[in-house]
């Protein structure tokens, strides 16, 4: 049966599109293998923090302290709940990484916001 001329066209490219998937895997290998050569010649000054962390920067701690009071979720939706838990999670990551750094503070930690940071985000029980 005949194609029409856009049908071969698109079979011609899903041809040669397929011809040349080596060719394209062997540059991105290539690729790779170059940025690895750079990254293992240039001269590291901390070599202390090799384990993928990036090294721990002098800080200031700043006088502010920043209080979100939770003793409203009862009154919320779980939706919001879960809205306010990934909102505190950005704060403190975002407040970990600052160079003045405010003293983050969660009062009336109960209730709904708890049970749901003990079920997706174990982790929180160390927070500083």
């Amino acid at each position: 049966e005949p194609i029409s001329k856009r049908q071969r066209k698109k079979l011609l490219k899903q041809k040669q599109w397929e011809e040349q998937k080596d060719l394209r895997r062997q540059k991105r290998k290539e690729k790779r293998q170059k940025r690895k050569l750079e990254r293992q010649s240039k001269p590291d000054f901390s070599n202390e923090g090799s384990d993928g962390k990036r090294m721990r920067r002098e800080v200031v701690p700043s006088t502010l302290r920043l209080i979100v009071d939770c003793s409203f979720d009862d009154l919320m939706v779980l939706k919001d709940v879960k809205k306010l838990h990934k909102q505190i999670q950005r704060c403190y990551a975002e407040n970990r990484k600052a160079f003045h750094p405010v003293q983050f503070y969660l009062t009336s930690h109960g209730g709904q916001l708890k049970s749901n940071m003990n079920e997706n985000d174990k982790g929180w029980v160390n927070w500083k």
